[in-house]
């Protein structure tokens, strides 16, 4: 089997404003895309909410216990996730709570890579879909 790979992006216009995430999962040939706006949040607890979004879904298509990379353009959230920083935020921390959770439980295993925007242009693409599609132009 091979690994999963997923692309994660949350974003916020104004930081906070309005807010959305996207997510992009490969499995082999299988792409799944998903995004939803998020209401009004920053740009780092859409990015959390991101991977949370990500990590359901991964779970819904029975990925559990399957290797997982998930790369994503928030060196902040990938080295929290990888346990090299500190949360520090106190409204992070809840978002951190539910991944970690989800890892735990699910995906064990699970990687966090660090990886430039121009290299996570689709999920990008679902963030601005989603808060574009609430209404939201700025």
């Amino acid at each position: 089997m091979s690994k999963v790979i997923i692309y994660t992006d949350g974003g916020a216009r104004n930081n906070p404003g309005p807010a959305g995430a996207g997510a992009v999962i490969i499995d082999g040939d299988n792409k799944f895309e998903l995004k939803k706006f998020l209401g009004n949040q920053t740009n780092n607890w859409a990015e959390y909410e991101a991977v949370a979004l990500a990590l359901q879904e991964a779970k819904k298509h029975g990925f559990a216990k399957r290797e997982i990379e998930v790369r994503l353009d928030s060196q902040l959230v990938a080295e929290q996730l990888s346990n090299n920083y500190q949360v520090k935020e106190p409204t992070l921390w809840p978002q951190y709570m539910k991944v970690h959770n989800l890892l735990v439980a699910h995906f064990p295993g699970a990687v966090f890579t660090y990886i430039p925007r121009e290299q996570n242009k689709e999920a990008d693409r679902l963030v601005n879909e989603a808060i574009d599609e609430a209404g939201s132009t700025r």
